[in-house]
């Protein structure tokens, strides 16, 4: 996924400015002339990788039919501290409305991309990429994906109909490895894969006989990981392999050294601090 869908794009942002806005901004009425027309900019208070400006303007858009967003970067772009992203001229009281949702997803979304950098350029050299999960902010889960991949990851499934993927808790109901797999086939079609969990050898070797087509190695250390790869690539050449579990800016190269194919990431979209932007606006 590199896109954004406009109709759910300006979906959520009307959401997102009907809970900020409530009925009226009484602060803006009271002291901006209706017609007062001012200047706006973006600017990146420490280094960072931006993504968002799509939806920054997508925001004062949704204000204003004819306001647009003069951008200096493009998404995916890393910019220093200081830099001018972005400027847009309007109608005052607009811009102040739409000031801090603008800022908000601007800021959430470059951070997801600026830590997804950091965990891309982390794996170079090996044949690890970065994905995504689905532990998202409820709501935001298409942004959130859209800013993993401009930071230079990967997204994993985006929601529970969009593959298979058989969980420890999945295999406990089903009563193990093997009974999950060919329920699993026997239900979807043919084009879906099919990934299973696995923490240790026995499933491991479960999954693959039973026909699995993705691998994930959960929560297990990187020697405990490399030993369960090198298994896997002995029993099945072209099964693919993810890891999972615990992984941190710190550990992550050890991980992509096991071999493994995906490293899925939680903390990119669940944990990615905000990038500091400000908003600065003068009579225009």
């Amino acid at each position: 996924m590199n896109w954004l869908d406009d109709n759910a794009l300006f979906s959520q942002v009307g959401a997102f400015l009907n809970e900020d806005i409530g009925r009226g901004d009484i602060t803006t009425q009271a002291i901006v002339s209706r017609n007062a027309h001012a200047r706006g900019r973006f600017i990146a208070k420490e280094p960072l990788v931006v993504a968002g400006l799509e939806v920054a303007e997508a925001v004062f858009a949704s204000l204003d039919s004819q306001q647009q967003i003069e951008a200096f970067v493009a998404d995916g772009d890393e910019v220093e501290a200081g830099k001018t992203i972005a400027r847009t001229s309007g109608f005052a009281d607009v811009l102040l409305a739409g000031e801090r949702v603008a800022l908000n997803l601007l800021q959430r979304l470059s951070g997801i991309a600026t830590l997804t950098r950091q965990f891309v350029r982390a794996v170079e050299g090996t044949r690890a990429r970065i994905v995504d999960t689905r532990k998202t902010t409820p709501g935001l889960r298409m942004l959130e994906k859209y800013a993993v991949v401009v930071g230079g990851g990967q997204n994993h499934r985006f929601g529970l109909d969009d593959g298979v993927l058989i969980k420890d808790n999945h295999i406990a109901l089903a009563g193990g490895v093997a009974t999950a797999v060919e329920r699993a086939r026997r239900s979807v079609g043919h084009l879906h894969k099919i990934e299973v969990e696995v923490s240790n050898e026995r499933d491991l070797r479960e999954a693959i006989a039973s026909g699995a087509d993705i691998l994930l190695i959960d929560n297990l250390t990187p020697e405990e990981t490399a030993r369960l790869v090198r298994i896997a690539r002995e029993l099945a050449p072209h099964v693919l392999i993810e890891a999972s579990g615990g992984i941190t800016l710190e550990n992550v190269r050890a991980y992509a050294e096991t071999g493994v194919d995906f490293i899925s990431v939680g903390a990119l979209t669940h944990s990615a601090r905000a990038m500091d932007i400000s908003f600065k606006i003068q009579p225009g």
